[in-house]
């Protein structure tokens, strides 16, 4: 399965409009990578994960995550169970990370040279999930007076511990309670790019 997402692309040098170069590749030069996963599938090697891995798509970054086989162990319902249950996941976790880090530095280069991104690695078992070699991208954005004073609360309150922090907060936050609209939103975007290679082109 593959998840694109989208932004637009800004003005001058930010994420979306740089040049080749010194300051990376120019939003419109970037090849597609609807078939990311698909090409994921057959390159990963038999036997890493349980199924298909989830696979998400932006401007800068392929991630890859896959659900590993299910622990053998029997742990009791209780808390020491509990925290027993999640002490071997994150163990389990690191030994696949550990295995496997020569194999996925290979297949990254290559998905990079392929797609011109950045891919990063999370592997998941029972209720744990961990995310590894993850960019963070600075997004540069003008906000007023009103919208500055929401970030400024959520530090005040000592929610966030900076501005940053409080809009990487607020991304979060709609990302988890708009999802079924965000999805709708990525569909309608793709049906207009399928419509859009369909139509007529200027000689």
């Amino acid at each position: 399965m593959v998840r694109e997402h989208r932004g637009w692309p800004g003005p001058g040098r930010g994420p979306g409009g740089r040049g080749h170069g010194r300051g990376g590749w120019q939003h419109a030069d970037l090849p597609p990578a609807a078939e990311a996963a698909a090409w994921l599938r057959g390159r990963l090697p038999d036997g890493w994960f349980t199924g298909e891995p989830e696979v998400t798509v932006d401007r800068e970054e392929i991630l890859v995550v896959g659900t590993l086989a299910a622990l053998d162990e029997e742990f009791t319902d209780d808390d020491t169970g509990r925290a027993d249950r999640a002490a071997a996941e994150a163990g389990r976790i690191t030994r696949f990370r550990e295995q496997t880090r020569e194999e996925r530095i290979e297949v990254a280069r290559q998905a990079e040279h392929r797609y011109q991104r950045k891919v990063a690695w999370g592997a998941r078992i029972g209720e744990s999930e961990e995310l590894f070699t993850t960019l963070s991208v600075p997004v540069m954005t003008r906000l007023r007076q009103q919208e500055r004073m929401v970030l400024d609360t959520l530090v005040d309150a000592g929610v966030a511990r900076s501005r940053s922090d409080a809009l990487a907060w607020t991304v979060r936050l709609v990302g988890e309670h708009a999802d079924d609209w965000l999805g709708e939103l990525r569909d309608a975007m793709s049906k207009v790019d399928e419509l859009r290679s369909q139509g007529p082109t200027a000689s």
